[in-house]
């Protein structure tokens, strides 16, 4: 770690927030693939959006394909990619932006240190399941991910794999199941908590 190097003092979190009319929060979606995941972070982010509400959507796929395109998905790739990933997450909700983290993220630890890594109250955790095990994500597996682990082709599948386990959340802010919910049911649910926890405003 670089000793020769401080922190540069920036116009304050609060200061963002006033001009946004938000506070800075990160949603983390976290659940087998398949679940609804990054379905529900961008019907999500379509609806605060037409609220006039200034979102990000960091997604597992996409920031592959730059920040963490080096990276595969051994035990100590997926815990560099989620140490990566929250600290892009601290960044943007100190510039108030609603954060919406869609990652699979099987690992609690790794969970729980983003949390660490922000300010009390700003780190919401969505569990994203679709009813018990595996059963309704592998029904779904619309990118066909699933067919291939169990022909051996994916290895370190998560929930698949006995080496790549799913840890569920202990302490997660809302689960939300989406093999009994529609989308728009969790977008309600969610919006919900966000202003219960008077996120989308700045009084």
């Amino acid at each position: 770690m670089a000793t020769n190097v401080k922190w540069q003092n920036t116009m304050g979190r609060e200061e963002r927030e006033r001009h946004l009319k938000q506070r800075g929060v990160t949603l983390w979606f976290t659940g087998l693939s398949g679940a609804g995941k990054s379905t529900l972070a961008v019907a999500l982010e379509r609806h605060l959006n037409s609220n006039n509400k200034a979102t990000y959507i960091l997604d597992g796929d996409n920031v592959r394909h730059g920040l963490c395109k080096d990276l595969g998905f051994s035990a100590s790739d997926r815990v560099e990619n989620i140490r990566r990933v929250g600290e892009v997450c601290s960044l943007f909700t100190d510039a108030g932006l609603i954060v919406l983290a869609a990652f699979v993220s099987p690992y609690r630890e790794d969970r729980d240190r983003v949390r660490r890594l922000l300010p009390e109250r700003r780190f919401i955790e969505v569990y994203v399941k679709a009813g018990e095990g595996v059963d309704v994500c592998e029904s779904r597996d619309v990118k066909g991910l699933y067919a291939r682990a169990r022909r051996g082709e994916i290895p370190n599948f998560t929930g698949i794999s006995a080496s790549a386990p799913f840890e569920s959340p202990q302490k997660a802010e809302i689960t939300l199941d989406t093999s009994k919910l529609t989308v728009e049911e969790c977008v309600l649910q969610l919006t919900e908590l966000l202003r219960n926890e008077r996120l989308l405003s700045c009084d």
